[in-house]
């Protein structure tokens, strides 16, 4: 069975305020129905273990993040996070970082996850995220000295998004401009919209509404 790494935050606040924030769960939930019903595995991993901080459990009329988040399997799975420190990295086969805010304060500087994921892709493997995910792939430096972003198309959580949800004070940095300045080239479209660029094995989706695609785009590469 091929296998998905997905790295989750330990930072369970929005920023340094005292709002509630973590892994945002629609964007596990519904990348996770796209690799189930596509026969594949996963493990779901943060930097210390243990029980990892999600939010949006309790969106109403999404029947697919109910059923995912409410499943023992899930639930096992998040609350039991495997620490970075005992991941294998060649034990998988691609690896999806979900957004929520709370990584823009610990993934987007752990150097551990770095080094996995700059590991797994020079040996071929597919790096994935969405929303604000891609953060996760900005400290990830290759084997060549070269960030991996360096020359790669990217997108991400916009600006107007910020605004719209209302976190622009909030936040510790603008994902946007962060990518703008460190990718070879940032796009968007219309805030909300789905939007999902692929290159050369990185995928990266704008906002949540782009986590379905985002997985389907992975699958297609694993399984066509």
């Amino acid at each position: 069975m091929k296998k998905i790494l997905i790295p989750v935050t330990n930072h369970a606040t929005l920023g340094e305020t005292d709002q509630a924030n973590g892994t945002y769960a629609p964007e596990l939930s519904h990348a996770l129905q796209v690799f189930l019903d596509a026969g594949l595995g996963y493990d779901i991993a943060s930097i210390k273990g243990g029980k990892a901080p999600v939010y949006g459990t309790d969106i109403e009329g999404d029947a697919v993040n109910e059923a995912i988040v409410n499943s023992s399997e899930f639930q096992n799975r998040i609350n039991n996070t495997i620490p970075v420190s005992q991941i294998n990295i060649d034990d998988y086969d691609a690896v999806y970082y979900p957004g929520g805010f709370g990584l823009l304060s610990d993934l987007v500087s752990n150097k551990d996850f770095a080094q996995l994921s700059a590991s797994h892709y020079e040996k071929g493997g597919i790096l994935s995220s969405v929303c604000h995910g891609p953060a996760g792939l900005l400290p990830i430096t290759l084997s060549t000295g070269e960030k991996l972003l360096a020359n790669k198309s990217v997108t991400g959580f916009t600006r107007e998004e910020e605004i719209d949800y209302g976190t622009i004070g909030d936040i510790p940095f603008l994902l946007e401009e962060s990518l703008a300045r460190n990718a070879a080239r940032y796009s968007k479209v219309q805030p909300w919209n789905v939007f999902v660029i692929e290159d050369d094995r990185v995928i990266t989706g704008q906002n949540p509404a782009s986590a379905h695609a985002v997985a389907e785009a992975v699958v297609k590469l694993l399984v066509g």
